[in-house]
């Protein structure tokens, strides 16, 4: 195997999987971790740490689609790639982003604020990005007909469409795209 292809954005089935299997593994490992191990008396403490660290996922989800993806080359050339064929399975590399993870999240929050806040607030901006992947992954690929899912898969539709303005950056939630007004229809 080529150690090149860990950085492929055009994924086989297995390689892009990994994401899913290896976000699923972690989050269910650190949750299973936080309530089992972590000090009982920074429970509340841990637990908002964590509802920190999903919420925030929204925002860097958002940030990172419109501002690197649509605007910072090489990634949004890259990202161009996956508006072609939106089928196509394309992705960041799991390898990429687990370390930009690990370097921009649990490290930073280590330093400053201890393994347990560190784990809690890697734990929910992981829980963030296995959300998204599996919705970003349903909206091109999946066909249910449940009223919310029919929603993610119209706003995403918006975001794809070239007869569209620029905008619906937000794929697990539009909320940013409310504030800062990229929601236009």
């Amino acid at each position: 195997m080529n150690p090149l292809h860990l950085f492929s954005l055009e994924h086989g089935k297995l390689a892009y999987g990994a994401d899913f299997v290896l976000y699923g593994a972690t989050s269910a490992g650190l949750a299973a971790f936080l309530m089992i191990a972590g000090p009982r008396e920074q429970r509340w403490e841990i637990l908002a740490f964590a509802l920190l660290g999903l919420l925030g996922w929204t925002l860097i989800e958002y940030v990172l689609h419109r501002f690197v993806l649509h605007g910072l080359p090489p990634f949004s050339a890259w990202h161009a790639e996956h508006h072609q064929r939106p089928a196509a399975l394309i992705s960041t590399p799991t390898l990429f982003s687990a370390t930009l993870i690990a370097a921009l999240v649990f490290l930073p929050e280590w330093a400053l604020g201890g393994l347990w806040r560190a784990c809690a607030l890697t734990f929910g901006v992981l829980t963030g990005y296995l959300a998204y992947s599996i919705a970003h992954h349903a909206t091109h690929h999946w066909h249910a007909k449940y009223a919310w899912f029919m929603h993610l898969r119209r706003w995403h539709a918006l975001h794809h469409s070239s007869r569209m303005p620029p905008g619906h950056y937000g794929v697990t939630s539009p909320f940013w795209d409310h504030v800062f007004g990229s929601d236009r229809e």
